[in-house]
Order: structure tokens, then sequence, then C-alpha cells
């Protein structure tokens, strides 16, 4: 069964670029907002990563610039976008650098892209250039849009993206090429189609799904992290062959955006969800779990699927947001957003 599109306010305000701004509907709230920003967000914009020795990267300022939109913070949302501008827009092909140190000297460590960095940071400006009526937002997203559709290509008859333009092609790796699941960010995808129409993102969403259909492994049938799709879908050679860190916010992604069928997001949060409700990353090969993760921004998303499927009500102790680490925080964000728009009787 197909689920019915659901889309975020912000992706309603985008019915047309172009079009006249819609009212935004702000489901970020601003207590949890203004608990978020003294945690993570620096004077200049940064989004700190502090679970990851107090890094940046192109993921945290797109998921900043996402949750500054949904709290509809304009101020702060300028200020993260002039720090990703000036900091990481250093790509002579229009992409980000995805990595920042503040230790290091120059502060960008890996020029490289990330994909999903990207794709955050480009949504997020098209959102907000629409909404906010800023045509520099607007343009800034498209550009990005077109750069990052030049990185697609078609693997076993399906279109696809890879995790960064560097290091992962069928040239560049034995098994190559090889991919990540979880940088599939299905909701921005009518996004990019609108803003760079030359890159068929349908097509890119479609084989996404297709392939982490593929790729479920093992006793508990999780996907890989880090999956070569050289031939048949596998995990990785020279990464853990594991469901780990990344992999948990597919889910999240998937229903954010009305993606999949409710039989893969059964299969992923039955397979992530240990029996004490906490969240598990995973040995494929044995099934058994490697590092159990009870933070409440891990332990929704699990949540948030029974809620899509079978309109189950989402656990009081998680319907409360107070930060612990950056990551388990942002996705709780995302997760309370959504809800909040899409499903709210799972919240009362």
């Amino acid at each position: 069964m197909r689920f019915v599109h659901l889309v975020c306010a912000a992706s309603i305000a985008l019915s047309g670029l172009g079009s006249p701004a819609v009212a935004q509907e702000e489901t970020v709230l601003a207590p949890e907002w203004s608990a978020y920003l003294e945690r993570f967000v620096d004077e200049q914009g940064r989004v700190i990563d502090d679970g990851n020795g107090g890094i940046s990267h192109s993921e945290g300022q797109g998921y900043g610039l996402t949750l500054a939109f949904l709290a509809g913070d304009q101020a702060t949302f300028e200020r993260i976008w002039s720090f990703t501008r000036t900091e990481l827009m250093l790509r002579d092909d229009g992409l980000a650098a995805w990595k920042w140190s503040p230790d290091a000297d120059p502060h960008v460590t890996d020029i490289n892209n990330a994909t999903d960095g990207d794709m955050l940071i480009a949504y997020a400006l098209a959102q907000a250039g629409e909404a906010w009526r800023r045509e520099d937002f607007t343009q800034a997203a498209t550009a990005l849009a077109e750069a990052i559709g030049t990185l697609a290509y078609t693997q076993d008859g399906r279109l696809t993206l890879p995790p960064a333009r560097e290091g992962y092609g069928r040239d560049e790796r034995p098994d190559g090429p090889v991919i990540n699941p979880s940088y599939w960010i299905y909701e921005a995808f009518p996004v990019l189609a609108r803003l760079a129409p030359d890159t068929d993102w349908q097509a890119i969403s479609d084989g996404g799904l297709e392939t982490l259909r593929a790729s479920l492994t093992g006793p508990r049938a999780l996907p890989p992290e880090w999956l070569s799709i050289a031939t048949t879908e596998r995990p990785a050679q020279g990464f853990a062959a594991e469901f780990g860190y990344n992999a948990v916010r597919i889910p999240l992604y998937m229903v954010r955006a009305g993606a999949g069928d409710e039989a893969l997001l059964t299969a992923l949060a039955d397979g992530m969800s240990d029996p004490d409700g906490s969240v598990a990353l995973v040995d494929l090969e044995s099934g058994e779990t490697r590092e159990t993760l009870a933070d409440a921004g891990y332990r929704i998303i699990p949540a948030l699927v029974a809620c899509a499927v079978s309109g189950t009500p989402v656990p009081d102790d998680l319907r409360s947001f107070e930060p612990t680490l950056y990551y388990p925080s942002t996705l709780h964000l995302l997760a309370l957003s959504h809800l909040r728009q899409a499903r709210p009787e799972c919240l009362s």
C-alpha cells in the first residue's frame, strides 16, 4: 500500500516557485528552538556536532537551516546560511565542502562534498526563499540543486546519487559504485525537481527505495550503512557491515516524505528496535546489537513509524524535547515537527 503523500508546511509553500508566499506554520516550538540554539549553534551560525569532536559539516548546516525555517526564525537562518556560504561553499563545482574543524588551519579539513548535506542545504534555502520571498535564497538553492544533479548516474537501470563526488565511483573502488541509503532526502526531491528540472529526481527517489528494499539483509532484515551496488546489493568493503548511526534516520526521512510502503517501514522499525524500546546499531550478519541508543531522539523514530502505519500514539516521554547531543536532538525535532503538522492525533 502506497502512503498518501504527506508534506510539511514548507513543501506546501513551494507549490510553485515564484508563486505568492503562503502563511508558514511553525512546527518547531520556540522553547525547543531556543534550547537547540543555545546548545548547538554559535554566534557565527556554525552548527556544532558535539558528539563528533565539535566539528561542523554540511549536513549539520543543512539541518540547522531546516530547523530554523520550521521555527520561523529568519535571523538565525540568515546567520547559519552566512557561515555555510562563506566557510563551506568553496568548491569550484558549486557543492559544499563537507567538513570544518575549529582547531585546524585552514578550517576545512576535507574539501570533498557530502551529497546529503548539499541536498539539505538546497531544500532549506528553497523553502525559505519561497515562504519569505527571498529571491537570493531561491537562486542559491537552484544553483546547488543543479550542481547536485550533475552527480547522478545510472547503475543497473536505476538512477542514483553517490555519497560524494570523489571516492565512491565505479573506477575508484574495487566494489564501486558505493552509496549510502541514508543520504536519500525523500521530501526534498519534489522541490529539487522544480529547481533543477533537467535531472529526473523522481527516478532518483524511486531508485533509492528500490535499492533500499533490495539491500535488506541478515536476521533483522536491515540495510547496511554503506552499500556496494556493483553487482548485487551488499555491504561495501572497508566499512563495518552494520546498521549504524547514519541508517537510523532512513525511516524518519521516509515518513516525513510519505515515501515507501507500510511493509518496508515496519520492517525497518522492527529490525532497529530492541525489546526494551531502545534503538539498536546492529551487526548485519549475526543480528546482534552492537550498541544501544536510548536517547529520545532515536527512540522517537520507531514510534513515528508506528504512528504513520497504525495511528499508535507516541509515548508521553517522547513528546517533549530536551537537547542531548547534536544528532539525536536534531532527529527528535524533525520527528516532532512532522507529527505536529501531519499527525497531531498521535500526540494527543
